[in-house]
């Protein structure tokens, strides 16, 4: 009984030891996740693959907030309002033209990300509503246009503006010129959703994602730039200063972002924003009133895909009788398409405008 209760002990003690030990330590998930394991680091000591981890369906990425109900915050495109903060942290980012043939805003979507800024933060543009919507996310701006304002006063999805400012969710930085000085966090939207009752876990329901050997597999195909270890380029001729170019890099099978010529960088962290899939969504558009845009992101139409190094043609498809249906993409055989986990980039592009890739 002695022998018994002697090894009990010791076996409590190494219990109460091992907890102590591992439950200081910071577990990091790295970035470069890929399919359904993710790598975990214990303080720099050593790397377990986890099988099953917590995975967003958005974006794929591996994160504590893996489940949290997604943030859509529209962002400033003009040039002045440049570099925009936390916006390389988003899973994923929608850009579309407000004005034909001029200005451009982008919805960028956050999940895993958890900026300590976000911003410039501009108005609501009734085109993004029902894709915020078939993301389940909470959408945030500063204002908006009146066919935007009247859609969300008729509350047809949860939404935080700036005009009303609930809980002081947003504020200006006074040493940038306004209206782009307006900025948020995702600490701060969080807790004016939960003060404001909305529902805060995700109904999204999901992307599929490539496992590492689909990865793999894509990168070696012949007509992929990373097999010919290649650097390409997309470019996405939105009109002067929000010309949108990509350069594929085949060595991190990633896409390296510019605006006007320049590498679109995060003023966070002096970071520059770089996806893992790219995609162009044609759809119409026309002007209204002479200063905003109509587009159809509702319905169906052609879409290409960029990943992998790969140019994949395809279309796009959100049912236009159902405002909470996803966005969804499909390559010409009809299959759902497949994302690299990591950051997705949605532009959303006029037929009379040109895509260039090369």
């Amino acid at each position: 009984m002695k022998k018994i209760s002697i090894i009990i002990l010791i076996l409590i003690i190494l219990g109460v030891g091992f907890w102590f030990f591992y439950s200081g330590k910071k577990i990091l998930i790295k970035k470069d996740v890929v399919g359904d394991s993710a790598v975990i680091e214990l303080s720099g000591d050593k790397e377990e693959v986890v099988k099953n981890g917590k995975q967003n369906n958005l974006s794929g990425i591996f994160c504590e907030n893996y489940d949290r109900r997604p943030f859509a915050v529209m962002y400033a495109g003009d040039a002045v309002a440049r570099p925009l903060s936390g916006i390389a942290s988003a899973d994923l980012v929608v850009e579309a033209q407000v004005i034909t043939g001029s200005i451009t805003r982008m919805m960028a979507i956050f999940t895993c990300g958890d900026p300590s800024q976000i911003g410039s933060i501009r108005s609501a543009r009734h085109d993004f509503i029902p894709l915020a919507q078939g993301f389940d996310t909470i959408y945030v701006h500063w204002g908006g246009s009146h066919f935007a304002l009247e859609q969300l006063r008729q509350k047809v999805m949860n939404n935080i503006d700036a005009l009303t400012n609930p809980f002081n969710v947003f504020y200006r930085d006074e040493s940038i010129p306004a209206p782009h000085n307006g900025f948020t966090s995702t600490e701060k939207i969080e807790n004016t959703s939960q003060k404001l009752g909305y529902r805060m876990k995700s109904k999204f329901e999901g992307y599929l994602f490539q496992s590492g050997e689909d990865i793999k597999n894509n990168m070696a195909e012949k007509d992929s730039c990373a097999s010919l270890k290649k650097y390409c380029s997309l470019n996405i001729f939105y009109s002067g200063v929000y010309k949108v170019s990509y350069d594929y890099d085949f060595q991190n099978n990633s896409y390296l972002r510019y605006r006007g010529g320049k590498v679109e960088v995060d003023k966070l962290e002096d970071k520059k924003v770089e996806a893992k899939n790219v995609i162009a969504m044609i759809a119409k558009s026309r002007q209204v009133e002479g200063q905003y845009n109509d587009i159809d992101v509702e319905g169906g139409g052609k879409a290409i895909i960029y990943q992998n190094g790969r140019e994949i043609k395809g279309t796009w498809k959100k049912d236009e009788l159902n405002k909470q249906s996803k966005l969804t993409f499909f390559s010409e055989s009809g299959q759902e398409i497949k994302f690299v986990p990591g950051q997705i980039w949605i532009e959303i592009v006029d037929p009379s405008q040109k895509i260039l890739w090369i």
